[in-house]
């Protein structure tokens, strides 16, 4: 059934590709998969293997590949990702020496693709459970590891029907997971390979903000007073903060949107309701032609606006060192995005209620340094009190602080109990 359904989603993928574009990034990706492995591979070389679906797996097993590449150069690594929101944005990783799509879970492309690549070790982050590949991978002893894993009882291993289906984990070698209650659910049926480690991602952020950037246009614009920083926000965490900051002008606003297409743009300005707005932008563009440092004139323009939009991508992780307060998005959505990247910089981070399926967030909360809310009143309340009380806000940012660096250490863990022969 498994297959039948496999070869489904297959031709599903095709037809949906024609009318959707990340979609057709994805099925072109993954036939010229084999492409580049053919003229990739090397023949003679040891491959480890790193299967990541997106972006946000990736990031978690980042720190192993570069484990990996400083400590055993022995190995090339193979990169593979599922979604075109992880490829597109790391097919150019230094890290890694093979990046490609991972084809769909078919036996004839999991032969294909495990003959052409022959794995040593097999890494798969966080929810990957192909049943194909990993049974292959398991016919020819191959250690697989699951890392950074996490299980609930509502998946489908723990269901009545996916008792069939579960046979698959019995395909791992060991699982690293973040927590108790997955390892008592994996337990509960029959898997004891199983050792608690944590969650990678915190090395990640750990690692993140050793290497940060010094972003002198945000420093010249905090210009040393107090900072709200958004990180990854969407127009109902918008409709929230921003009208917040109308009363306490004495805070700056930095805002970096999950979107940053100009329509979405103008209704933060919509919002803003004719502040001192600056975009990142532009203030790139006189800075590059100021010929660095910056202009008198540009610092006093930085100093006067009262907002800056970071209209661009890849700055959010360096720009939360200069907030006092975080905000991150996406809890009035799908789910909140990465809070742990602002709670490294021992600041509090407040965001919207779809936090739930988030352990890192329930944790932060439990720390003392995660404020989740529901809506205007809830916010403003939060920030009132942190406004009032310096010591408060300063007790609940060496909290988030303190929560990120405990927790860390993940990584050495998952190495320490792998065999790498």
């Amino acid at each position: 059934m498994y297959n039948i359904i496999m070869y489904i989603v297959q031709l599903g993928v095709a037809i949906a590709s024609l009318f959707n574009g990340k979609l057709k990034k994805m099925w072109r990706g993954e036939r010229d998969s084999f492409r580049v492995l053919r003229e990739k591979v090397d023949p003679n070389a040891r491959y480890i293997w790193v299967h990541a679906a997106s972006l946000g797996e990736f990031e978690q097993g980042r720190p192993i590949i570069e484990y990996l590449r400083e400590h055993r150069p022995e190995y090339k690594i193979l990169l593979t990702f599922f979604s075109p929101s992880g490829y597109e944005v790391r097919k150019n990783y230094e890290g890694a020496d093979i990046i490609c799509y991972l084809p769909i879970d078919t036996v004839t492309n999991a032969r294909r693709f495990l003959r052409t690549i022959r794995p040593e070790i097999a890494f798969f982050i966080k929810y990957e459970f192909w049943y194909n590949y990993l049974h292959i991978l398991n016919h020819r002893k191959v250690p697989v590891y699951s890392v950074s894993s996490i299980f609930r009882p509502n998946q489908v291993f723990f269901r009545w029907y996916g008792k069939e289906y579960a046979h698959v984990l019995k395909c791992f070698t060991a699982f690293f997971v973040q927590n108790e209650e997955s390892k008592q659910l994996l337990e509960n049926i029959g898997i004891k390979n199983v050792k608690v480690t944590g969650d990678t991602r915190f090395d990640r952020v750990m690692q993140i903000a050793d290497q940060s950037r010094t972003l002198e246009l945000v420093k010249a614009f905090k210009d040393g007073k107090p900072t709200f920083i958004a990180g990854s926000s969407w127009q109902p965490d918008e409709e929230i903060f921003i009208p917040y900051f109308e009363k306490h002008k004495d805070w700056k606003l930095i805002i970096a949107p999950h979107v940053i297409g100009e329509d979405h743009l103008q209704q933060i300005d919509a919002l803003l309701k004719g502040r001192k707005v600056e975009r990142y932008t532009e203030m790139m563009a006189m800075q590059t032609r100021g010929n660095h440092p910056l202009d008198e004139e540009l610092v006093e323009r930085l100093k006067n606006a009262e907002v800056l939009i970071i209209n661009c991508f890849g700055l959010l992780s360096s720009i939360y060192k200069y907030g006092d307060v975080a905000y991150v998005g996406g809890g009035f959505g799908v789910g909140i995005h990465n809070v742990l990247e602002a709670a490294v910089w021992n600041m509090p981070v407040v965001f919207g209620p779809n936090h739930d399926k988030f352990q890192e967030a329930k944790e932060l909360i439990a720390a003392g340094g995660g404020y989740p809310i529901n809506g205007s009143d809830d916010f403003a309340k939060i920030m009132d009190s942190f406004i009032a009380d310096k010591a408060s806000l300063a007790t609940s940012s060496q909290k988030a602080g303190e929560y990120v660096k405990s927790a860390s250490g993940a990584t050495d863990k998952v190495l320490d109990a792998v065999n790498l022969q």
